[in-house]
């Protein structure tokens, strides 16, 4: 813990100072004990409930799960039991209330929450985060259905595949291409709804995603990997594009080429990631992440006391897409920490969902 402590009091003489190179130092190596710790309390966590059986989640009443896969799901991985979705106790709350995480997803599912009222004909497929080991199903995910369907937007709330043992690093599950299951699982819904579009009473050229923390990463990794599925054709849908026409990554993570030969060095096979040996380390760019001209407009946002994921993803990120001359805004606050889905703390970062709404009205995704 001493890293952490050296990081509290850089802080505390220099608040909200954290540009500076020292600063960005320390944060960096602070995420990555912090992740390590993480990891740590995860097999703490697993420990403690082997025993405990909760049933799979559900939506709420007037919602439905539907499976994306119209048959056996593609590079489908052993699951070491069933799904199951639990509340967190007292020591992981946020904004004073828990939330609910669901774990083992071998089948995935999207669920649509239609606009309530007024229809602006943008949709948004949502991601939520938890590592690629589990998904914050409501913090990060019907809490933000509730947010965009109340503003006219039509959410589709994606549980994509997390098959791993929460409590082991990437054991079957990670970003891409690490495991290829999630981002399949993105391509193929962002193709379903562009295919269901008028029945949904969708615009096909307004579909975007949303995604935090892990659920970030993969807003971006779809935002670059749409000109070919990662899996054989299943039918007519997977014929439509499954480009978004603008990506909201929320304090993302597994961006950066220092994440990316963090990621690189946990699973069970260890992959080479290819850079120039005069590369940036924390600028430069995940090469799995290849922006082009062709990446949609992109919005940022991101803490700088960003213990789990550093700032230098959602940096590396913009710089790339500065550099391709995509369209993109970036919001960057010295602090909020990360996981705060669209809970209000006291911190400023919180009031983001209405610079989306301003920037989505810029973009002419809805009326401004």
């Amino acid at each position: 813990m001493t890293l952490l402590m050296r990081m509290v009091r850089f802080r505390r003489k220099n608040p909200g100072q954290l540009r500076s190179k020292q600063g960005f130092a320390l944060l960096a190596l602070a995420g990555v004990v912090m992740k390590l710790l993480i990891c740590g309390l995860w097999i703490a966590f697993a420990v403690g409930r082997l025993s405990a059986q909760t049933p799979a989640w559900q939506p709420s009443p007037g919602h439905t799960q539907v499976a994306i896969w119209p048959g056996a799901v593609p590079d489908a991985q052993p699951v070491g039991g069933p799904e199951a979705a639990f509340t967190t106790g007292k020591d992981s709350l946020v904004a004073n209330r828990s939330w609910v995480a669901v774990e083992r997803v071998s089948q995935p599912t999207m669920t649509v929450y239609s606009p309530e009222g007024k229809n602006t004909g943008a949709a948004v497929v949502v991601f939520p985060g938890g590592g690629y080991k589990i998904l914050a199903i409501d913090l990060e995910g019907t809490e933000v259905c509730d947010w965009l369907t109340s503003n006219g937007i039509t959410c589709v709330l994606l549980k994509y595949r997390v098959p791993g043992d929460p409590s082991k690093t990437y054991q079957r599950s990670g970003p891409y291409p690490e495991s290829p299951m999630a981002l399949e699982d993105a391509q193929r819904t962002v193709g379903l709804v562009r295919f269901h579009a008028a029945e949904w009473h969708i615009d096909p050229h307004k579909i975007g995603v949303l995604g935090f923390s892990a659920g970030g990463h993969l807003s971006a990794a779809i935002s670059t990997h749409f000109a070919r599925r990662l899996y054989a054709p299943q039918d007519a849908a997977d014929h439509e594009s499954c480009r978004p026409d603008f990506a909201v990554p929320v304090y993302p993570g597994h961006l950066s080429l220092s994440a990316a030969e963090w990621d690189a060095k946990q699973g069970p096979r260890k992959i080479a990631v290819p850079h120039a040996a005069t590369a940036d380390q924390d600028l430069g760019l995940n090469p799995e992440i290849p922006v082009t001209s062709q990446t949609p407009p992109t919005f940022l946002l991101q803490a700088e006391d960003d213990h789990v994921d550093s700032v230098y993803d959602a940096l590396a990120y913009y710089i790339a897409l500065k550099k391709a001359g995509v369209p993109v805004e970036m919001h960057l606050y010295s602090e909020g920490g990360h996981a705060f889905g669209l809970r209000r703390t006291k911190f400023q970062i919180t009031g983001w969902p209405e610079l989306v709404q301003t920037w989505l009205g810029t973009i002419g995704m809805i009326p401004q």
